[in-house]
């Protein structure tokens, strides 16, 4: 009995762990998560409108704080970022043709009514950049249907039309001129120099000479005569 207790216990602990293993190996390669992790990170903050091609891996969100756009694809693996005045336009086809699509300078040509049922339904981007001029985001295609949670054609199509709204909103904006980093200013003067005194000459201590110093005072023959000196006294005496 012990036994098998042990035996259900372990089986249930290997079962919980199964689960969580799953859980986490599903939440780290959720395709909505990494594409959002991806635009947070190249948009510089939250993306304000996000549209995502379920299946396909790839995704498109904007940021009018930032004044940014972004692409993703590869399930965030890979962003392109654009300017919001870089975006040229957009257009919705639906089964090879154009439905809907706004311009720059263009009117909009309106999404006339939304398919009930269609094989292909591609919101393109298009923007100012030569070298990635247009990014297609495939949000339905033949066998969708055959894929869990899936959203119909009609959906599809009418989220598309709501981004072609957005578009326009950004592509009637006027666009800001792109100023150039002003140059460095230049170097500055270096300051005047200051001319300095010169110092004055060096001069030399004269040579001491003896012949024109004056004698001491007792060198002077017409000193008085000395108290101690012989003759003196004798003379004295004489007296």
């Amino acid at each position: 009995m012990n036994e098998l207790a042990r035996l259900l216990v372990t089986l249930a602990l290997a079962g919980a762990a199964v689960t969580f293993l799953g859980s986490f190996i599903l939440w780290l390669t959720n395709e909505e998560r990494r594409i959002g992790g991806a635009l947070k990170r190249v948009l510089q903050g939250p993306s304000e409108a996000t549209l995502i091609a379920q299946g396909r891996g790839r995704g498109a969100g904007l940021s009018v704080t930032s004044g940014l756009f972004a692409t993703v694809w590869d399930r965030g693996a890979w962003c392109m970022v654009y300017r919001l005045d870089e975006v040229t336009g957009a257009e919705l086809l639906v089964d090879g043709e154009v439905a809907a699509r706004v311009f720059r300078g263009e009117p909009r040509k309106a999404l006339d009514r939304v398919p009930a049922t269609a094989r292909e339904v591609v919101l393109r981007l298009v923007f100012d950049d030569p070298r990635y001029p247009d990014f297609d985001l495939e949000l339905w295609t033949a066998g969708d249907e055959t894929r869990r949670e899936a959203p119909t054609a009609a959906r599809c199509a009418q989220a598309a039309n709501q981004w072609l709204a957005r578009i326009e909103s950004i592509v009637r904006r006027p666009r800001q001129p792109v100023v150039s980093a002003a140059p460095p200013p230049p170097p500055s003067a270096p300051p005047p120099k200051v001319a300095r005194p010169s110092p004055p000459p060096a001069v030399e201590p004269e040579a001491f000479d003896e012949d024109d110093e004056d004698p001491p005072p007792w060198d002077d023959d017409d000193a008085a005569p000395d108290l101690f000196d012989g003759d003196y006294e004798n003379e004295e005496r004489g007296n």
